[in-house]
This record gives C-alpha cells, structure tokens and sequence, in this order.
C-alpha cells in the first residue's frame, strides 16, 4: 500500500453514505449484507444507494456477489488492516506499545479483529500468474498478492518461454511499494504441471500472448482468468518508471479486489464469472 492508494481510500469514505455504508459493513463481518438490508438501515434510496456501493466496491474497500436476485456486500477486512498497519507502522518510532494501548487499535471485544475465521481460512488459495516472459507483469502480481493476500492466498509467476531473468524495473517498482520478493526467477510454466507441484486453485494470465497459447494441464482444474496488462518492458528507455508504475497500479487494484473474495462462499461458476470480471477492471 502506498500514499496513492491510501488517498484513493480516504477520497472513497469522504461521502457520508459511503462511510456509513462501509461502517455498517465492517459491523456485519463476514456475513455481509444485501443491498436492500443496507438501504434500509442507512435511509438511503436503493437508486442513491447502488452509485455509493459501486464507487466502494471499485476502490476495493467492499465486495460484491450475487445471490439469486439479490447482490450481498462484504467489506474488504484485509484492505482495512493493511491500511491501519501502513497508518501505524511507524508510530512512535515503531515502539507502538509504549504511546499506545493495543486494545485501542484492535479491541479484543471486536468481532473484527478478534474472529480469525473473517482473516484466516483453513484453506490457503494457490494462484499461479502467467505471462509469456515471466520476467516483469507476472513477477510483480505474484509480489502484489504474496503481499496483501498473505495467510489467505500463496501466489506463483511462470511464463511460456521464460526470459531466465527478471526485469530490473519490475524489481525496483515492487521495492519502491515496500514489496519485497525472495529469490524471484523467471521459470517455465511446465515446473507447474509436474506431480510434486503444488495444486493449483486459480491461473491467471496477465498478457495477451500467453492467454492464447496452450497451456499444460493444471491438476485440480483450477479457474482460469485473463487480465490483460499492457508491457510496461515495451516502452521507451525514458518512460518505463511511469509504464511499470501504471501496470503496478493496475494489477493492484485488480489483486486487492481478487484478495476481497471468499473463494469458499461461491458456488463455481459465480467464483469463475467473477475472477474474469475482474480483469475488465483498470
């Protein structure tokens, strides 16, 4: 998380409805609410009510799934914490517990923070990112989700015709959002197929040449995904720190949307229809 999206967060709660609304969604936990529950008990006409959620769930605060006719609301609990971590984390010098009481920050009476099942699901999600290089698009959604789906989702990177070597740039612009990759490599996607691989949940692939080329056979027939992203290694020498710094945000809103979901709570084909959809985001 950096000051950019921190500010996109706090320009999305700066609307009364929009804060309440978030609020009461934080309240509900993981139970969420159906946009009718939430117009009722805010006061606010559905119409009003629906701009107010689509601005939320866009900014990655909340998700959104479909449950027969209606739409159920969750907040992104995740996102909160990584936002008060990225508020805190240098507080006092980083000597939290001598100014103030952790209980102010995360009350051991709230469902919240106190509820492990909300943060931490018995089953950690593999999610393997594809591109044809595996060199900058992929390394960089693989750092992304590592870092904001961490104990929820694990994340890999493989490419068709791997380069063997990870671009600088992809390194330097993870680095400079505070993420840190170990031992990152540009590998094939053919060490992801073999038996002692680990089973994979979802494939998604993040450039449009490796959409269209035939992939290995994934066991455990995991969802697969494209979200394309534009190659920020194909522009011009003096514009790849804004290419890679666009192509980064783009995967992070995407990746934070992604690491909103409750894989468990959706049936397959809406878990499916709704990875896809999120590529359409940018």
């Amino acid at each position: 998380m950096n000051t950019q999206n921190v500010t996109s967060i706090f320009e999305s709660l700066s609307s009364a409805v929009r804060l309440e609304a978030f609020r009461l969604l934080i309240k509900k936990g993981a139970e969420g609410m159906v946009a009718g529950e939430i117009s009722t008990a805010l006061n606010v006409a559905p119409n009003n009510l629906s701009f107010h959620l689509k601005t939320l769930t866009q900014n990655g605060l909340i998700s959104v799934e479909q449950e027969g006719r209606f739409l159920r609301y969750r907040a992104n609990l995740p996102l909160m914490q990584e936002l008060i971590h990225y508020l805190t984390e240098e507080c006092c010098a980083g000597h939290l517990e001598k100014c103030v009481e952790v209980s102010i920050l995360c009350p051991e009476k709230s469902d919240i923070f106190s509820n492990e099942e909300v943060f931490m699901q018995q089953k950690i999600y593999n999610v393997l990112f594809l591109c044809t290089g595996n060199s900058a698009r992929s390394i960089m959604a693989e750092g992304i989700l590592n870092h904001i789906g961490k104990g929820r989702f694990q994340a890999f990177s493989a490419g068709s015709m791997p380069t063997g070597e990870v671009n600088a740039y992809a390194l330097k612009q993870l680095e400079k959002e505070g993420i840190v990759l170990e031992n990152p490599r540009s590998k094939s996607w053919q060490e992801f197929a073999e038996s002692d691989a680990p089973q994979l949940d979802f494939v998604i692939t993040v450039c449009d040449n490796a959409a269209g080329e035939v992939c290995p056979i994934w066991a455990g027939q995991p969802i697969t995904a494209h979200w394309g992203v534009f190659d920020p290694a194909a522009a011009e020498e003096e514009q790849k720190n804004i290419a890679f710094a666009q192509a980064f945000a783009i995967l992070h809103r995407r990746i934070s949307l992604f690491a909103s979901l409750n894989p468990s709570s959706l049936n397959q084909l809406a878990l499916e229809t709704t990875v896809r959809e999120i590529g359409l985001e940018n």
